[in-house]
């Protein structure tokens, strides 16, 4: 055998190990891809996001309570003014 063939040989080998593992990447990729698998990912962000938006929604009612609270008591003391003029 010639000292070409010894030196072809490993370099072919380690071109198809390397075409081998792209298309397994690739394989693996449009696998992940098609199945959703950052759906896991996807449902912990949606369920931050939901707990933020129930947050701020329950954050506003109680601050609209509280303006409703504060509009009764400013009301009463303009009654209170109004009946003590008359």
């Amino acid at each position: 055998m010639h000292a070409e063939t010894f030196i072809i040989v490993p370099v072919l080998l380690l071109f198809a190990a390397l075409v081998a593992a792209i298309i397994g990447v690739i394989f693996v990729l449009a696998i992940r891809i098609l199945k959703g698998s950052s759906g896991g990912r996807k449902n912990r962000m949606n369920a931050e996001e939901s707990q933020m938006i129930q947050d701020i929604y329950h954050g506003l009612t109680r601050m609209e309570e509280r303006i409703e609270a504060l509009e009764t008591l400013l009301l009463d003391r303009e009654h209170r003014k109004e009946g003590d003029r008359s």
